[in-house]
């Protein structure tokens, strides 16, 4: 899996597989999963991650709650 941060846009994407999505779906809340032809999930996008607290942009830091 990789995690990417993307400063500008402020979207935090978990990648889960290195394939092409073919399919989204926006979910409530600024969420975005995307899949590929076998419907299986190939990323998670998070719109506004710095706003939600998901990263801190000055620290470049990751926090997940379990």
């Amino acid at each position: 899996m990789n995690v990417k941060y993307d400063a500008e846009a402020d979207i935090l994407i978990f990648i889960f597989r290195n394939t092409f999505p073919v399919n989204a779906i926006s979910e409530p809340g600024g969420v975005i999963i995307s899949y590929n032809e076998a419907d299986e999930p190939v990323s998670i996008e998070f719109l506004n991650a710095s706003k939600r607290q998901l990263v801190n942009p000055q620290n470049l830091n990751l926090t997940i709650t379990t």
